[in-house]
């Protein structure tokens, strides 16, 4: 499986903004909680943790871009 985000269920508020970004479908609502589900798909584009209004999602790594 390839890297994917790091889902803190905790913080996960339920309003399922990140699911609706999500292009590959790694994210799914269980409950009222966020869930990630095993997929080769997910090349972490960022989104969901962009519009994640709680924080409950996270990058496992620092994306950097070099200038050229």
């Amino acid at each position: 499986m390839a890297e994917q985000p790091l889902v803190n269920p905790e913080l996960c508020n339920g309003c399922g903004l990140c699911v609706t970004v999500c292009r590959c479908g790694a994210l799914v609502m269980v409950g009222r909680v966020i869930t990630l589900k095993e997929t080769e798909d997910c090349g972490y584009c960022t989104y969901c943790e962009a519009v994640c209004p709680t924080g409950a999602i996270r990058c496992p790594f620092e994306i950097i871009f070099e200038e050229e």
